[in-house]
């Protein structure tokens, strides 16, 4: 085999690696674009949050939902189990 039979496959190498490198390029400038905030500005919104929207799984720190504003209360007015077995 000569040198210039390997030449053209060496070159594709060469470009593939260097579209790779271009696509990498190009995905870190979109990541460098993204809108950031502070995380101590994160971390109030979070807190914030937690502390205004109220979790029915959670009541030793809410207390006992009412049965109109639980999503997870059961639907109904027969209390038990609504399954039916097939």
């Amino acid at each position: 085999m000569s040198s210039s039979a390997q030449r053209p496959h060496k070159q594709s190498m060469s470009e593939l690696k260097l579209r790779r490198l271009i696509e990498h390029n190009q995905r870190l400038r979109e990541d460098l674009a993204r809108p950031r905030i502070k995380t101590s500005e994160a971390s109030e919104s979070l807190i914030n949050y937690c502390k205004s929207t109220k979790d029915h799984l959670i009541p030793s720190v809410w207390g006992p939902a009412d049965k109109a504003d639980d999503p997870w209360a059961p639907q109904g007015a027969t209390p038990g189990c609504q399954c039916t077995i097939m």
